[in-house]
């Protein structure tokens, strides 16, 4: 009995009680779908395509790009799969490999966000030696340094959950796995796992953030110091992006962090709506604001509408 409760598989929840709107909530969701998956995939397709788009910043933007186009495909599926066909049974291996790659791409955003503020860093207080320092192979090596810590730092955490005994409701709370939703379900001491986690947010978000506003401290200081207001304009504008990314990103977090540490009286449709607000926002909203706030992407997405548009 033991044994075949422990290896039951998990089963999946879309939104309780709104079952019979399923069809009508995937509708929006779907639509969020699509539009992450075109709006980064084109970022994706211009910096590869425009050699004008060939520099560190666009790099960078390249790896935001392509870490939000994986969480959303990391996630959406099986939210579409219970929203759509109410496909919710889910094995514990295709669980556990799901909230890895999910935590591990929350962190590698955080440090992609991190490697951005660098970047602006460098082009507003050392211009002249931008090229230099930003080099092609120290960008590669940022980003695979960025890979490395999110993809890592996660092992520890997920491997447990191989070996946990799972007796008690095989029911996760989201139409996706999380690590804090299946060691709950663990019949073992999950001290590490509640522990480890808090640490690691610490080390990773909370570190990133403080470095980042940091950053733009010296940032702001630095272009104070600029003579010229429009020259001080020019320079601010090239970091408008990046902070509205970084406000949208780290605003979610705090949202969700904010509801499930002090919204327990909250109705349970509120933490889930959280959650994939966290989890669809900063990609869908990423690519919308490099669009409307990049001049660069804005002739490259122009460029790209007038080729297709000639016979």
């Amino acid at each position: 009995m033991w044994l075949n409760i422990s290896t039951a598989p998990f089963l999946l929840t879309g939104f309780p009680g709104l079952e019979a709107a399923h069809h009508w909530i995937s509708i929006p969701f779907f639509a969020v779908y699509i539009s992450v998956l075109l709006g980064n995939g084109t970022l994706l397709y211009l910096i590869k395509d425009d050699h004008s788009l060939h520099e560190p910043m666009y790099y960078f933007l390249a790896m935001l790009a392509g870490t939000d186009l994986m969480v959303t495909l990391t996630t959406m599926p099986t939210v579409m799969g219970v929203l759509w066909m109410n496909h919710r049974e889910m094995s514990h291996g295709a669980c556990f490999l799901q909230a890895y790659f999910i935590h591990s791409l929350s962190i590698v955003e955080s440090g992609v966000l991190l490697a951005m503020a660098y970047d602006r860093f460098i082009a507003i207080r050392t211009p002249l030696r931008y090229n230099s320092i930003l080099t092609n192979s120290r960008v590669m090596k940022v980003g695979l340094g960025v890979l490395l810590r999110g993809f890592l730092s996660l092992v520890p955490p997920i491997v447990p959950l191989y070996w946990f005994p799972y007796c008690r409701s095989h029911v996760l709370s989201h139409a996706f796995c999380l690590h804090q939703d299946v060691m709950k379900l663990a019949c073992a001491d999950i001290t590490f796992n509640r522990v480890y986690p808090v640490i690691l947010v610490a080390l990773t978000f909370f570190l990133d953030a403080l470095i980042i506003l940091f950053s733009y401290i010296l940032i702001l200081k630095t272009v104070m110091g600029i003579a010229s207001r429009e020259e001080r304009t020019k320079a601010l504008n090239t970091c408008v992006s990046h902070i509205s990314c970084v406000l949208v990103f780290y605003i979610t977090v705090i949202g969700l962090t904010f509801i499930h540490r002090f919204g327990k009286h909250a109705p349970h449709v509120v933490h889930i709506t959280m959650s994939y607000v966290y989890f669809l926002f900063p990609p869908f909203m990423n690519p919308v604001i490099y669009s409307i706030k990049t001049k660069q992407i804005q002739r490259s997405i122009i460029y790209l509408l007038s080729v297709h548009r000639r016979p």
